[in-house]
């Protein structure tokens, strides 16, 4: 399999993941204070959407490396 056609396959996937979750979320951890051996920490939940335009852009570049890859290979 070529890396062409591996980069197609990565992009249509990841379009669809966008497509179909919307967004993703991750935790992030920042030092609030540190005072002597007592140390407060917060957890800060991110969430980042996923533009529609994005991963339907992903999933046609990736279906048009396809087609070229396939061609040329």
């Amino acid at each position: 399999m070529s890396m062409v056609r591996i980069i197609a396959i990565i992009l249509i996937a990841a379009g669809l993941f966008g497509l179909v979750a919307g967004s993703f979320s991750y935790t992030k951890d920042s030092q609030a204070a540190k005072l002597g051996p007592l140390e407060l920490s917060i957890k800060d939940k991110e969430t980042v959407p996923i533009p529609a335009w994005a991963g339907i852009a992903a999933v046609i570049v990736g279906v048009g490396l396809l087609f070229v890859g396939g061609k040329r290979g």
